[in-house]
């Protein structure tokens, strides 16, 4: 028998037929509909490519009941899908998919003219010209090409910022997901009610693990209108008239919520499990969550996307102080942690050093990138005697007297901001190579303020609003510098290279 992800979501079917799977606004679907609309649009994708299975194909929709049948369609159909996101400017669209080139693309009245010139028509679906009702099938013709996909076969790419300007798509499998997934269930002793509050746009990590919740466990996803993102009282709103359990959040909402107090109005009677990763969360508002709502269990998760979601967790069994870090707590199951100081051995007890991972959550590596792949996955450095893969985070941690691993930040440009892990090298390159706006520049990172600093030398004579224009038509929002600043000339250090250590003082 072959294991993979489509196994546990059949299960599920016969187990909860008729329960929402997913519920968008005032429309929902259930289990049973949602397998026959994935099962009748596998086939569509079986029969509009011939480049056989094990294919990325991409999903360029806004996240709602749509973009779900089509991932699980993907799955069903042998192949594995690679979200886009929607709001991402096209040139970026374009880069991703010159660089993947997926055999597919799925899309919607709304964006099919976006695409035009940018993939082969022949090549894009749209899902609003599917006639499901015409559609026949057998249940053997659909699991057949399942027989061929194993475990350790793609699920889906993910893209992550890419110092070049390309991002980097990485791989992840479904063995990775399965692991993650019953570790979570296990672990957290999840319940088969569980009402998923998804807020995570659906090119994160996070989001793919919800789905694995719905496919593996049976839950229902709420989908959280992006629109709304704004409006922290809506969200809560909505939290509390689907009685939600289950969120899994990056922090920069959360605190926005305890900020406005909000959680006094609205206390969550029903959430039962609150996970948060993606960026470090403020102690002094994290408590304010956790005395608002003491009946949740709340998890402190960490990990590159290179790790399959996260590789360590910590549940928050003990009062902390406003000013103390949270720590990230100790590796999931199957998963180990190394951190190795400058000369590749072992840290001590409060030594700080690079946090690195090995076990089977690691990715498969970057899709069409053995250069970078190469680079970031490398051989243990303490195993001398057989092949053994490791993922370098480039992440400082450290492990305290209580045996926590504590997270202390970056040692290198990549920075995680709103959730989204973003390559400062990038951005250079696009302003200054790409773009041509300035003849030289530095971005820096003020965690403090969770902002992106532009310092800058001799613009051209170009605003900063012009600046800032030309930049949003090939970086994503998140990605646009919020502040800049012009210099005379970029501080340089003793080796004639941007002294980014006084510039992040002087962001101060």
């Amino acid at each position: 028998m072959k294991i993979n992800l489509i196994n546990y979501f059949e299960e599920t079917i016969k187990k909860v037929p008729e329960k929402i799977a997913v519920q968008e606004g005032k429309t929902s679907i259930s289990f049973q509909e949602l397998a026959d609309r994935s099962k009748k649009l596998s086939l569509t994708i079986k029969n509009s490519s011939n480049q056989g299975i094990r294919k990325p194909i991409a999903v360029y929709l806004d996240k709602n009941i749509n973009s779900i049948i089509s991932d699980i369609a993907i799955v069903y159909s042998g192949n594995f899908y690679m979200n886009l996101d929607t709001k991402t400017p096209m040139k970026r669209i374009k880069n991703i998919c010159d660089l993947i080139e997926p055999a597919l693309l799925i899309t919607d009245n709304k964006h099919i003219i976006e695409l035009k010139g940018m993939i082969d028509e022949s090549r894009i679906i749209n899902i609003e010209s599917i006639d499901y009702q015409s559609i026949l099938y057998k249940e053997e013709e659909i699991t057949k090409l399942l027989d061929y996909i194993i475990d350790t076969d793609p699920l889906c790419i993910i893209n992550t910022s890419g110092s070049t300007g390309i991002p980097k798509g990485v791989v992840l499998n479904h063995r990775s997901f399965i692991d993650f997934t019953e570790w979570a269930v296990n672990s957290f002793v999840i319940s088969e009610n569980e009402i998923i509050g998804s807020l995570s746009p659906s090119v994160f990590d996070i989001y793919s693990f919800e789905l694995c919740m719905l496919m593996a466990k049976g839950s229902t996803i709420l989908i959280i209108p992006e629109n709304i993102a704004a409006f922290p009282v809506r969200i809560l709103q909505l939290l509390i008239e689907h009685k939600v359990t289950f969120i899994f959040w990056v922090p920069t909402i959360m605190v926005n919520i305890a900020n406005m107090n909000l959680l006094e109005e609205f206390p969550l009677p029903d959430l039962k499990i609150v996970w948060f990763a993606g960026e470090v969360f403020p102690t002094k508002q994290f408590n304010q969550w956790r005395n608002r709502i003491p009946h949740s269990i709340f998890a402190n998760l960490y990990g590159p996307i290179e790790i399959t979601l996260d590789c360590t967790y910590y549940i928050i069994d003990r009062k902390l102080r406003d000013d103390e870090p949270i720590p990230i707590g100790n590796a999931c199951r199957n998963t180990d942690i190394l951190i190795l100081n400058d000369s590749d051995n072992l840290v001590d007890t409060n030594e700080e050093g690079e946090l690195c991972v090995r076990g089977g959550s690691l990715a498969m590596g970057y899709y069409n990138n053995p250069e970078k792949t190469a680079l970031a996955f490398v051989q243990n450095p303490l195993n001398k005697s057989y092949p053994e893969i490791i993922y370098r985070t480039g992440d400082i941690a450290l492990i305290n007297n209580r045996g926590e691993i504590i997270f202390k930040g970056r040692n290198d440009t990549l920075v995680k901001h709103s959730g989204y892990r973003i390559e400062l090298a990038e951005i250079e390159h696009i302003i200054i190579n790409t773009l041509k706006l300035v003849k030289n520049a530095c971005v820096i990172y003020n965690y403090d303020k969770k902002e992106i600093i532009l310092y800058y030398e001799d613009a051209n004579d170009i605003s900063i609003s012009e600046m800032r224009k030309q930049i949003s038509t090939v970086l994503p929002k998140y990605m646009v510098p919020r502040v800049f600043i012009k210099v005379d000339e970029l501080p340089k250090n003793v080796n004639g290279k941007i002294d980014r250590l006084k510039l992040k003082k002087m962001s101060k």
